[in-house]
Formats: structure tokens, sequence, C-alpha cells
């Protein structure tokens, strides 16, 4: 078969190009441009022409603006996230035996493997991220959560604190220090409440380091409490449990203003009330538990008072009546004559603890480095009894303190003002 000269294909085409598959219809040949037609104020990303990192960052940030199915979809993602596993139970209670032995034997190295052993506080920031969207039925689930971690650590450190009482008396002195406000835990837990919450919401990582931060602040004083309840030591086990409630109340605070921040509000008008009420309750309880209130209301007592006017009371003179006697004589008879003796019992001295650095001081069983009984915090009162010993030119004070004695440096101690008893009076005669 011939082709007409103009439809006969040359030998170069034959070569190169193969046979068109057959088509049903007609064939329509599509023609692509060979260079892209852009307008004239259009700025690639790349090369010469990149934006500035903030405005891609801004950029970004407006192309990406979720809607309400994909707000929906991101709070889904992140409470199934946040809700936890067996696991997590595990570690708390594994957590909590390991600090609970760890204050028995006073030992801080336990005491940061039983932080590292603590579980992943997902479940926290779930209960935040409830009470800033509204949710309440997801906010009693985590909460629940929560609470249930807590008593774990508690419950095991009052087991430890049965079984201290094989090995008493035990010196507590980590117990008693992680059961008292300090400034630097609360902005510790602070500052881990807020990068575990940026780091959960905007990474899919696992947020360890705030984790363990958060841990710190809240399972340490916890477990303190629940050693002092089981041993009996009534200066550690409510103090411990209080310290726990501050920062938990302090780290959710923390949290939700995060969460605000990164504009997270409640779906419905009517879920604003939750965030409202969780926001004055965590206000008021604060307020409560660090002392404020009983500032405020010496504050304003002391402004009422008025220093009372001391008023002279002069007796009446006595004016004796004239005899009609020319010349009075006075006849006297002696008599006994009862005079009192007073007879003084010895008044107890008192002192607190006033060191320097530290924030307390050792009480120890011997003068010059004995055992380590107890830590005694700043403002302790004790009774100076009147042994003082001297040893290498350092003098040390024997005091008594929660029924035993010990023995601490006179640097650390700070004279206080104690109301003595009432003088015993003893009436002698006397001939």
């Amino acid at each position: 078969m011939s082709f007409p000269e103009e439809e006969q294909p040359s030998e170069e085409q034959s070569e190169s190009e193969e046979p068109a598959a057959p088509t049903e219809g007609p064939s329509e040949q599509v023609v692509f441009p060979e260079e892209t037609f852009l307008p004239e104020d259009f700025t690639p990303l790349g090369g010469t022409g990149r934006l500035p990192r903030a405005r891609r960052r801004r950029a970004q940030r407006k192309l990406t603006m979720p809607g309400a199915e994909e707000r929906a979809t991101i709070l889904d993602n992140l409470a199934r996230r946040a809700f936890p596993t067996f696991e997590f139970f595990i570690f708390a209670l594994l957590g909590g035996a390991v600090l609970g032995a760890a204050y028995l034997m006073d030992s801080p190295a336990l005491l940061l493997l039983g932080i590292l052993l603590a579980p992943l506080l997902t479940p926290w920031v779930g209960m935040t991220l409830a009470i800033l969207t509204g949710s309440w039925r997801f906010f009693f689930l985590t909460l629940g959560v929560v609470l249930v971690a807590s008593l774990l650590v508690f419950l095991t450190g009052g087991l430890a604190g049965l079984a201290g009482h094989l090995w008493l008396p035990l010196p507590l002195a980590q117990a008693t220090f992680h059961a008292h406000l300090w400034w630097p835990d609360l902005f510790l837990v602070a500052l881990g409440a807020v990068l575990l919450t940026i780091s959960f919401v905007r990474s899919e990582q696992r947020p360890i380091l705030p984790s363990i931060m958060l841990a710190y602040g809240l399972f340490m004083p916890l477990s303190a409490g629940g050693v002092g309840w089981g041993i009996g030591a009534p200066s550690i086990w409510p103090n411990g449990v209080l310290v726990f409630l501050v920062h938990l109340v302090l780290a959710t605070l923390a949290g939700g203003i995060t969460l605000a921040v990164l504009r997270f509000k409640p779906a419905k008008a009517s879920g604003v009330i939750l965030p409202i009420l969780a926001g004055l309750l965590s206000l008021a309880t604060l307020v409560y538990l660090t002392g404020l209130t009983k500032v405020i209301r010496n504050e304003i007592i002391a402004t009422r008072q008025t220093v009372p006017t001391a008023t002279a009371i002069v007796p009446p003179s006595a004016t004796p009546t004239p005899r009609p006697t020319p010349t009075p004589t006075a006849t006297f008879t002696p008599s006994d004559t009862l005079l009192p003796t007073a007879t003084l019992e010895p008044t107890p001295a008192y002192a607190v603890i006033s060191a320097s650095t530290g924030g307390g001081a050792y009480i120890r069983s011997d003068p010059g480095g004995g055992t380590a009984q107890a830590v005694l915090i700043n403002g302790t009162l004790l009774q100076v009894l009147p042994e003082i010993q001297s040893v290498n030119g350092v003098s040390w004070v024997h005091v008594r303190w929660n029924n035993f004695d010990g023995w601490v440096l006179m640097t650390v101690l700070s004279a206080t003002t104690a109301t003595p008893p009432s003088p015993t009076l003893t009436i002698t005669p006397t001939p």
C-alpha cells in the first residue's frame, strides 16, 4: 500500500517514534507550553527571591488555619494521645516504690531514679486541654487518671513509711526538705508545665524531659507525704500532700494559659463555664494553701489596731482624823509579819533555726558531726538545753525537737522570746 508523498513518514520519524495506541474516539493532540507564564509580581520561595522567615511562617499559619472539622480532628487526635495505657499505672506504682525507699535511705540518687521511672504525664495535658475546650466528660476521665496515679504514689510511700518502723529512728532529711514549699520548685513546676504543653501539642514525639520536670514537682512531695503518714511524722505527712496540691494547681493554671496562647478555646459558648470555674478555683486554692490569706488578714488587723493610751490611776489619799487629846500617845505591839518568798522554776530557753545558706540545718546525734537525724528548715522552733560543747573550735548546742534530743551548730541558731511560766509563790511566816 502506497502513501501520498505528503503523508509518507520519513525514516527518522519511523525510527524515533513508536506507533500510537488506537483510540475509540477521535484523536486529539494536547500541546503544553514550553514555558510557564507567571505574573510579573510573582516572587519564588527559593533562590534569590526567598521571602523572610517571619513572613513565610505567617503565610504558613494563614494557609494551614484549621476549620471546624479539622479542629475537631486535631482535638480528637490529641485526646487519643493523652489517654493513658496500662503501662502508665505500672510506672506510677514502680516510681512511687523507688521514691519511698529513697526517702527511707535518705538517698538523692534513688530519688533521681524514682523520678526517671515516673510515667509520662500526658493525661495531665489531656485534663488541661479538656478544661480549656470545655469538655466535661473528658475532664473527669483524665482527672480520675491523674488522681489514681497520685494515689498509687502516695500509698507506696505510705507502705515504705510503715516498713521504716523497723529501723527507727530515721533521719528523713530528704522527706522533710521536699515536704515544704520552695520558690525554685514552684518555678520548675510552672516551666515544666509550659514546656510539656507546647511539646505535646506541637510535636508527635514523646516529651520526656518536660514530663520529668513536672513529675519532680508532683510526685516528690506526694511520696514524702506518704512516707510521713506511714511512719507517723506529723511535720511531714500533711505538708507533703499540701505541697503536691499547690504544685498541681499551679501546673494546671500555667498549662491552661499556654493553651489559650496557642489559640485553643471552647467549641461552644456553653463550654466557657468549665475554664472559668477551674481558673477561679485554682487561684483560690493557691491563695489559701500558700498562706497569702493569713498575710492579708494580718495586715488588715495591724492597720486597724490602735495603740492604747496608758491612764494613770491615783489612789485617794487617806486623811487622819485628829484625836481630841492634845498629846496623843501611840503604843505599838510587835506582831508576826508574813513575807512572801518567790520560788522560781527554771524557764526553758528557745531558739529558731536561722541558717544563712541552704535554707536549714541538720540536727545530729553527737556534737562535732554525728549522724544526721533530721533536717530542720529555717524558722523551726527548738528548745535549747543547758549543754554546750566545743569541738575543734566550733560550738555545738544541745537542743530538743520533735521529742528527741540532738546537737546543732550555734551559728545557725537565733534566740527568740518565749512566754515564761508564771512563778510559784510560797508564803513562809517570819517571826
